[in-house]
This record gives C-alpha cells, structure tokens and sequence, in this order.
C-alpha cells in the first residue's frame, strides 16, 4: 500500500512537472514567435532615412525618438524620487500591519489596474483643459509619472522587504542613526531589485500609446521645440504607421522598439549590479 501511494506522488509530481514544462514552452514559442515576426517584418525596411531623415522627403521616426526622450525623462524623473521615496516610508517607518499602510497599499494597488485610457483622459482633463497646457509632451509625461508610480513603489517595497532584518539591527548596534542605515545599507542592498523596477517603468513608457494620443496628440511630422510642445512618441509612430497605410513602416519602427527595451534591460540590470557592490564595499 506505501509503495503505491509513493509512486502516484510520483506520477503527481512528474504530472505537474511535465504540465509546467510544457506551458513554459508554449510562452517561450510565442514570444520567439512575435520577436521573429516583428524582426523579419521591419528589418528590411529599417534605413537611415527612416531613423533620423527629413520627414518632408519620406516617413521618419525622428521625431518620435526625440517625444520618447523627453517622456523617459520627464516621468522617471517625476516618478523615481516619490515612488522610491514611499515605498522607503512604508517599510521603513510605518508598521506592516497599520489600517493605514492597509490603505495605502490597497489604494496603490488599484492604480496599478486602472486602464491606461482612464490614465489618458484625467490627462487630457487635467493637464490639457484645466492647466491650459494644450496637447504638449509636458502633460503627457506627468501622466506617465502618474501612471508608472504605483509599479515603481510595490516593485520597490518589495525589494526593500527582502533585505535582511539583521542588517538593519546590526547597524543600529554600531551606532548608526536609522536615516543613515536606510541610505548605506537598505538601498545599496535593494538596488538590484529598484533597477529593476525603473527598467519595467520604462518600459511602459516607451510602449504606451492610449494615454499620449490624449495628452501630447499625435504630431509625427515635426521635431518638438520643447516639452511644451506637441510631439509623438515611437508607439504613437506604430499606430499612426499601421493607420495610415505605411506596414512597413509600422514593422520598422516596432524593431527600434524592441532594439531599445531590450538595450535599456541589459544596461539597467549591468547598472544596478555595478551600483549595488559600490555602494555596500564604500558602507
């Protein structure tokens, strides 16, 4: 009867572990899928006009490669400083189980779900109608920030709660005070994890689109003069390509896409490495 038990755990077992197998090769086929498809669709057309050329002579991303500079910028400069800053608040000074960090953390989270369109007519509403900001890249990258902070504050609390309490207790008994522990030994220890959370920012900045048709327009044929100007945006540029009559455009313009999520992962995760050893070997 133990031997027949034993060996239907290890059919159960080999069951799941095979069922696990095969939905992680269904996920690995389709995502090769759509990256071949993409690659062999927009590499052939992707040219030096296309890239940075005159938007008068043939269709040009340039503009959108200036827009989704000034959007990265905008909103990861917005969004960084208060995500990281909250999340430090809400592990570090604030107890777990507090009705209010229960709140806080339930209202975080149902931001993260909101759709992006709902993102994109609060900006169109606020920023474009009642601030007078007119369509401008300004307003679309304040929404961004709006929009990637609760991803930068869970991703970040999380990796703050994994750093070991007894690091935290050790530094307390050489004396030091709690704001310089979080700087020199909670943050250098999370960086990987913050790293990684601004790269998934990013990310949805460079492939939105919902919310900058609302806030910055959809102006593809001119260079920006500003940040309070209209502009586009590389994901704009896709869908305006895809539109409008230009497929392989479109296809292009998704490789110089996928190119630049993919570069900004590597070196993020190569960054936050680098940064978390020199900041524990310097504490």
């Amino acid at each position: 009867m133990k031997s027949r038990a034993h060996k239907n755990q290890i059919n159960k077992f080999l069951s799941i572990k095979y069922l696990a197998l095969l939905t992680f090769i269904m996920a690995v086929i389709a995502m090769i899928a759509v990256l071949a498809f993409v690659l062999i669709r927009g590499l052939p057309f992707l040219n030096m006009q296309l890239l940075f050329g005159d938007y008068s002579k043939a269709p040009s991303i340039k503009p959108a490669l200036i827009g989704t500079t000034y959007l990265v910028l905008i909103s990861i400069s917005l969004a960084a400083p208060i995500g990281i800053g909250c999340a430090v608040f809400l592990t570090e000074y604030m107890k777990s189980k507090s009705k209010y960090i229960i709140f806080i953390r339930i209202t975080i989270e149902t931001l993260a779900g909101i759709p992006s369109i709902v993102y994109g007519i609060f900006g169109y509403l606020v920023f474009v109608v009642a601030l007078r900001l007119r369509y401008s890249i300004l307003g679309g990258g304040i929404t961004l920030a709006i929009m990637i902070l609760p991803v930068i504050v869970r991703s970040t609390e999380e990796s703050l709660l994994a750093v070991p309490v007894s690091l935290r207790e050790g530094s307390y008994a050489l004396g030091t005070s709690k704001v310089k522990t979080i700087f020199t030994i909670v943050l250098p220890c999370a960086m990987s994890g913050i790293v990684t959370s601004l790269i998934l920012a990013i990310g949805r900045v460079m492939s939105e689109s919902a919310v900058l048709i609302l806030t910055i327009g959809m102006v593809v044929n001119k260079i920006p003069q500003g940040i309070t100007s209209a502009g586009t945006s590389l994901a704009l540029d896709v869908y305006y390509f895809g539109s409008h009559g230009y497929p392989e455009e479109a296809a292009a313009t998704g490789v110089v896409l996928l190119i630049l999520v993919v570069s900004i992962n590597i070196l993020a995760t190569v960054l936050g490495k680098k940064l978390g050893k020199g900041e524990l070997s310097d504490g």
